[in-house]
């Protein structure tokens, strides 16, 4: 997170100079789509794509006993490879400032950015429930803890992410040679006062609604440890699932909420009845830009969940992996 953010403020270093050099005040976006979110993409699919890699194939190869919590994080690991496939293109795309004149891949593009953006926030809010559940539960009694009951979660979440996302193909301006097609991000197609109400409804039931269900449930854990607090030795067994619900909770807020907030931001300043000035919209369409690759960023951090939050996950990934290695050093002999 730390060269993430360093990266940031090298390019607004560069950026600020940019600006200061001329008066055209959407030199910026052109300055951040082309070396920024390049650059940002670029690392993110680089250390996702083997990440997530990792995991799906550890997974398929070395878990033997899938529960609940596993499916969904098989799930958010399926979602964030779909994504993460989408990058090259990408990447070229604002590296070489020019768009490939298929609609269909930048559309295709943009839908499953979303959709991988809001199936991870449902994911992650299913692996904190799932959490409270097995402190609660810790012999996997209740349904919900039922491999039957993951599998019909994680496809109704599909479904529901898929039937949520469609209007968002309406919102998006096809590429014409009007605006030199160029594949426009969602908050810049469309017209604005219906996109701003649509924008709103996925932030409110695509954000904050899982957001605030994460938060409930991790006031049930602590208010959980606090009446098992007298019992020592369980209250040291809870203390890393609860450490691990913090954490997520503090890096789902800090990787989603800028981008929701400034997307909304730069979806209003579009509306004409607002009379927003060109340059200040242009303020406005930069500090959205530099908040995109931070809301995407936990396609290349969910990795690292796989490792903390699964059952034994990293000693089953170790152990095949020593397995391999030996038959490779065995045959060589």
């Amino acid at each position: 997170m730390i060269f993430y953010l360093g990266l940031v403020f090298i390019f607004s270093l560069l950026i600020f100079q940019a600006v200061n050099e001329t008066s055209d005040c959407f030199l910026t976006n052109r300055v951040l789509e082309k070396y920024y979110l390049s650059t940002m993409y670029s690392l993110e699919f680089i250390v996702g794509a083997i990440g997530n890699t990792i995991v799906v194939f550890g997974y398929i190869f070395c878990l033997k006993k899938w529960k609940s919590c596993n499916i969904y994080l098989f799930n958010l690991s399926i979602s964030d490879l779909l994504f993460l496939c989408t990058l090259p293109i990408v990447v070229n795309s604002y590296s070489q400032d020019q768009w490939a004149k298929e609609g269909i891949l930048c559309h295709s593009n943009r839908f499953l950015l979303h959709a991988n953006l809001y199936s991870s926030i449902l994911f992650l809010m299913a692996i904190s429930v799932d959490r409270y559940m097995l402190i609660k539960y810790p012999f996997r009694e209740h349904v919900l803890q039922q491999r039957k009951t993951a599998v019909m979660v994680s496809i109704a979440i599909w479904i529901g992410v898929i039937l949520e996302l469609l209007p968002l193909l309406h919102f998006l301006e096809p590429l014409t040679p009007t605006n030199n097609y160029k594949c426009l991000d969602y908050a810049s197609s469309g017209d604005p006062v219906t996109n701003l109400i649509y924008s709103l409804f996925l932030t409110v039931f695509g954000f904050l609604i899982p957001l605030l269900t994460m938060c409930c449930f991790y006031v049930k854990m602590v208010r959980f440890l606090k009446n098992r607090r007298e019992q020592i030795s369980s209250a040291l067994t809870l203390e890393k699932p609860l450490s691990l619900v913090i954490l997520t909770v503090v890096i789902f807020s800090l990787l989603f909420t800028p981008y929701h907030v400034m997307r909304n931001v730069r979806i209003a300043s579009r509306i004409p009845a607002l009379h927003v000035s060109e340059c200040t919209q242009g303020i406005i369409s930069t500090i959205y830009i530099i908040t995109r690759p931070f809301a995407f960023l936990n396609s290349a951090i969910n990795p690292v969940f796989y490792f903390l939050m699964g059952d034994h996950f990293r000693e089953m990934l170790m152990a095949k992996a020593r397995q391999l290695l030996g038959r490779l050093t065995s045959s060589g002999k």
